[in-house]
């Protein structure tokens, strides 16, 4: 790893702790569950993943969900694990399709992709980020909500069923917009600092 690329790993993962709403109260409440909040924290990992690669982005991950459980764990202990299994869930569909999509358009060789590839990748990876993400957190919440604290809120089966629905529709829509928000900044911060995706 050259030092552009460390340093830019760094920043990355500093503006993901920052961008926390504990820090920046930059959350909005889900409309149909207030007790879901959409954020942007999740972006810069996304761009970590595109711009330099899975290792980066998923340390970047672990390290965000290391200091909200010491600084500010939120309603439950385990919150942010939760939290960092979505997000990791979430990266490995990203990283299932960017496989699959690059060797398809490569062809096994070692060359750029296109434009519109680039822009069908970007497509085809916020598809599978959100499947990946919804598959796992709806098993996830189905099982873990049942209980009591600190695993979950001691729900009963039917405010379980109840549930899913809105946290599967949350998981949707902010892998919907977190996905493409990071693909974009990893191509700005690509072109503006020529750096390569490294492997």
């Amino acid at each position: 790893m050259n030092t552009k690329v460390l340093a830019v790993t760094i920043i990355l993962a500093a503006v993901t702790v920052a961008l926390n709403p504990v820090f920046t109260k930059i959350a909005i409440p889900a409309p149909y569950a207030p007790f879901l909040f959409y954020q942007i924290w999740e972006i810069p990992i996304v761009t970590a993943f595109v711009l330099i690669n899975h290792k980066s982005a998923i340390t970047i991950a672990v390290l965000n969900a290391i200091v909200l459980m010491a600084i500010f764990p939120g309603a439950l202990i385990l919150g942010p694990f939760y939290n960092l299994l979505a997000v990791l869930s979430m990266l490995l569909g990203v990283y299932m399709a960017h496989k699959l999509a690059t060797r398809m358009f490569t062809k096994g060789k070692n060359q750029e992709i296109t434009l519109q590839q680039e822009t069908k990748l970007a497509t085809a990876a916020t598809a599978s980020g959100i499947l990946f993400r919804v598959g796992l957190m709806t098993i996830v919440n189905y099982v873990a909500l049942r209980f009591g604290p600190p695993v979950g809120y001691g729900m009963n089966e039917m405010e379980i069923l109840a549930a899913i629905p809105l946290i599967a529709i949350f998981n949707a829509t902010l892998a919907l917009y977190t996905i493409p928000i990071g693909y974009l900044l990893a191509k700005a911060i690509r072109k503006n600092l020529k750096i390569s995706k490294i492997e």
